[in-house]
């Protein structure tokens, strides 16, 4: 099954008793929604409860969740002060799985490209234009970037900060590329990538199949590894949050450490959930069970260490009605 943009939980085929249950709507990060979609498709068979997740990016979930449209927001950066005062219910920011976020690329006759710090910037700062430069290849290299507000560019351009000093875009959810094509969500750039030979790009590792390759990366103690399982692992153990359960390394040391590794987190609310709020309680922690936390590899996703995942469960128990 191809998933649209809009992933409408109950559309494959359940009891007819589940459909009479509760229906919670969310919106927000691209980057976990292949996370999501499955594993809320597995909690409409277990409970007769159905979640509506729009992957429409981190921005604008964001701007969903403020405005009070949605039961739950999502967003792979952050939420920043001066949005959370504008939500007068509260609001619970909850860690709810990891991601690695893959440089991938659409070139053939390179199947092992590895690429340091400082190149991974000039390509995407438009200082090497040319697979020749990078030795893997010949031809111009298409850069393809996120065109909306996107907690994987601010992931992403937090890490790119952080391995040169020649990166003067800042760290933001949306920055002004000198070079490239935008695609809009994880979903978009995928799309591109794999319909432009001799392309390059940014998604999480979710989204690296087909005809798309992971770039080998160079992490900060000078190894080149992939995005897997175990280099994220390794990377968001040296995540420590605060007390809004906020937290990031945007290039982590350790020799098995993935360089551009990653938290996702949905925001809900603390108050102002009347009868929802159980429901809501119940489908959150049904995403940091073991039966969703073990399906986070298989998905390309990195499940939760025990302390994160402690903290998260212990936020969801503050949902009040």
């Amino acid at each position: 099954m191809k998933f649209k943009n809009l992933f409408l939980i109950g559309i494959l085929s359940v009891p007819t008793m589940a459909i009479a249950g509760t229906s919670l709507n969310g919106a927000g990060a691209t980057l976990p929604f292949p996370f999501y979609a499955r594993v809320f498709s597995d909690y409409l068979n277990v409970s007769g409860n159905r979640v509506n997740y729009q992957s429409i990016g981190s921005g604008a979930g964001i701007k969903q969740f403020i405005k009070g449209t949605v039961d739950f927001g999502a967003t792979d950066e952050p939420i920043k002060a001066s949005e959370a005062a504008k939500v007068q219910r509260g609001v619970i920011q909850i860690p709810i799985v990891g991601g690695t976020i893959a440089v991938a690329y659409n070139k053939p006759e390179c199947p092992n490209l590895r690429l340091t710090q400082r190149q991974v910037v000039q390509v995407f700062l438009g200082k090497i234009r040319t697979w020749d430069a990078l030795k893997c290849g010949k031809g111009p290299i298409t850069v393809a970037h996120r065109s909306d507000g996107s907690g994987t560019t601010f992931a992403f351009t937090n890490s790119l900060s952080e391995f040169s000093s020649e990166w003067n875009l800042g760290a933001e959810k949306s920055v002004k590329w000198p070079v490239g094509v935008g695609g809009k969500g994880n979903e978009g750039v995928a799309g591109i990538l794999s319909n432009t030979p001799g392309s390059i790009g940014y998604l999480n590792q979710s989204y690296v199949k087909g005809k798309l390759k992971a770039a080998a990366l160079q992490n900060k103690d000078g190894n080149f590894v992939k995005p897997n399982l175990k280099s994220g692992l390794a990377a968001l153990s040296s995540i420590k949050l605060n007390a809004n359960l906020a937290g990031e390394n945007s290039n982590p040391q350790g020799v098995n450490s993935y360089p551009i590794s990653t938290l996702t987190w949905i925001l809900a609310y603390e108050k102002g959930n009347g009868a929802k709020a159980g429901s809501i309680r119940r489908a959150l922690l049904y995403l940091l069970s073991p039966a969703a936390q073990n399906r986070a590899d298989d998905l390309g996703y990195v499940p939760l260490s025990n302390s994160i995942l402690s903290s998260s469960r212990k936020a969801v128990a503050r949902i009040g009605q």
